[in-house]
Order: structure tokens, then C-alpha cells, then sequence
């Protein structure tokens, strides 16, 4: 289902939290919406969910209005459930809607499976771990089968075991979903592991829109890249912007020189932190060998980079 966006502009506390000119999102993919806190995200999220309304301009949903209910399904990013059962809470919804108790029951069985809940069907849903919970939220969104999935940072706050288990699941629901899914998120990460499509927001602004492979590959502008997680640098008067993980020791054909502050043993590899002019960077080296100490500088060089303006 198709999103349109058309002269949005929202305002809290007097304050302008999102201006959305136009934005046009094709149906039918998962589209990462990508950005620091505060970017306005969550916002964009709700307005298109029909539950906040702009100060002006217009959210249209497959060329309705937004805020049919029927036509959503909101993934929050606290797990929000009722003190009963698991079952009890993926039935409500469908309730809510009129679906028929054997269609009912048959949606939730599939929902369950699905999201490998089914052991959990009559524990007190609001007695789940957060690994569960969030288990049960993508379960019972299943379950409406609507076809606009809205997710608002889906493994935000899981320990490190859980985030990695589900990370590797997710594809696999948002696929069962069938849908045009939106995928809020701050982690590059997540939004390049789960979607098709990026949306890049900071300040209540739409920097880019298109397919991921376009947009980190050609970030175009400096503020893009910061928010996709490069580090921007000047070389010889022009700024270049490094993904993560990209800078290594040594010379290279684009070269920067670090300030050492500290170096960090992580056991199997040691990390220098240091500052290139006012921007702060990691670079991994050897366990084995004489690191920089800090106070030294050092030449680094970027494997990939990008110039923009």
C-alpha cells in the first residue's frame, strides 16, 4: 500500500519537529526510516499510523486519508498489552475488527507459530520478558494482516543475545507480513540488514529517500552521511565521509592523521581512539605488535570513502 506525504509540518511546544515537503513511499517493501534520536521518527510514524494529526498538509494512505484503522497495524516501541493472556491479547485486536472466532483462532495459531510464541499462548502477557514481548507485538500485528505495518524500533533495549536472535528472524516475519512495512530505527545496522528502501531523517527533515544501495553509496551531502553513521573529514580541501569500520592503519590513498587519546585491549584486537580535528574515531589493529600509545599521532587511511559537499 502506497504512502504519500504532501506539505506535512508538525509543531510541539512551539517547536517545528517534522517538515515533509513531499515524500512518496511505493508499497509492497520494507523501508527503513533512519535517524538520530529526535530526528522526528517516531512522529512521522504516528501521523502516517492516523494517530497524531499534522499542523498542515496532508498523510494519504493507497489514496485515503490516514487513520482508517483498518488499513494499519502498530508495532510500538514499549510493548503495550492488557493483564491477560497471551492469546487473550492477539484475539482482541481481531475482535476489535469483527473477525469471525474460527477465522479468529486460525489467524492467531498461524501468528504464534509464526513468531515461535506458542508456548507463551497462556502466560500473562504483561509478565514477558522483553525478548517475548516483543515476540507477542510482532505476533499480534500478524495477526491483522493489514497492509500497512508500522514498527517503531522493534529490538530497541534487548540484551545483546536476544537483539542478535531476533535481528536474524525478523526478515523471515517481515516477509510473512506481506506488506508495506515501516521500519523506524537509529541503528544503520538494523535498517540496512532489514530493508529495501532508506529514509534518512534529521531535524524533522527527509535528507534523502531511495533505494539503500543508492543512498549509502552515494550519500551526496555531509549531514547524510553523518546520519548514516560516517565519519566527515576534510583532505585536501574537500570532505570526504568514512562508513564505520573503514579506517585501518597505515598509508593509503586517502590518508588522515589521528591524534591518539586512548588504545583499548578488547582481547582479540586492540582499538585505537583518537580525533581527527574535532571529529572523534575508532580504528581496530593487531593484538600482537606495539600499538600507538596515547598522545602519539598516526597515519590512517579510509578503505572506502565518499566526497560530498
Amino acid at each position: 500500500m502506497d504512502v504519500h506525504l504532501e506539505n506535512v509540518r508538525v509543531d510541539r511546544l512551539g517547536r517545528e519537529v517534522l517538515d515533509v515537503p513531499s515524500l512518496a513511499i511505493q508499497g509492497k517493501r520494507t523501508v527503513a526510516i533512519l535517524g538520530p534520536n529526535g530526528a522526528g521518527k517516531t512522529t512521522l510514524l504516528r501521523l502516517i499510523a492516523g494517530i497524531d494529526r499534522p499542523r498542515t498538509g496532508e498523510v494519504r494512505i493507497g489514496g485515503s486519508p490516514a487513520g482508517r484503522g483498518r488499513d494499519v497495524a502498530y508495532v510500538f516501541q514499549e510493548p503495550v498489552f492488557l493483564r491477560r493472556s497471551v492469546r487473550a491479547n492477539l484475539e482482541l485486536g481481531l475482535q476489535l475488527r469483527g473477525c469471525a472466532r474460527v477465522e479468529t483462532g486460525k489467524r492467531v495459531e498461524a501468528a504464534m507459530n509464526l513468531a515461535g510464541i506458542a508456548h507463551l499462548q497462556d502466560r500473562r502477557a504483561d509478565r514477558l520478558s522483553g525478548g517475548e514481548g516483543r515476540r507477542v507485538s510482532l505476533a499480534r500485528a500478524l495477526c491483522l494482516r493489514a497492509p500497512l505495518v508500522l514498527l517503531d524500533e522493534p529490538l530497541a533495549g534487548l540484551d545483546e543475545r536476544t537483539y542478535s536472535r531476533l535481528l536474524e528472524e525478523l526478515p523471515r516475519l517481515l516477509a510473512a507480513f506481506d506488506a508495506t512495512t515501516l521500519l523506524v530505527t537509529h541503528n544503520r545496522h538494523e535498517a540496512l540488514r532489514l530493508a529495501e528502501y532508506l529514509i534518512v531523517l534529521a531535524d524533522g527533515r527527509v535528507l534523502a529517500a531511495g533505494d539503500k544501495h543508492d543512498v549509502i553509496m552515494n550519500p551526496r551531502a555531509s549531514n547524510v552521511a553523518e546520519a548514516l553513521g560516517y565519519s566527515v573529514f576534510q583532505a585536501a580541501g574537500r570532505y570526504v565521509a568514512v562508513p564505520p569500520g573503514a579506517l585501518r592503519l597505515g598509508r593509503g590513498q586517502v590518508e588522515f592523521t589521528i591524534a591518539v587519546d586512548d588504545v583499548l585491549d578488547l582481547g582479540y584486537s586492540k582499538e585505537v581512539v583518537g580525533h581527527v580535528g574535532a571529529t572523534r574515531v575508532r580504528v581496530e589493529c593487531p593484538a600482537t605488535g606495539e600499538p600507538p600509545r596515547p598522545g602519539d599521532r598516526v597515519v590512517v587511511n579510509a578503505e572506502t570513502s565518499f566526497e560530498v559537499v
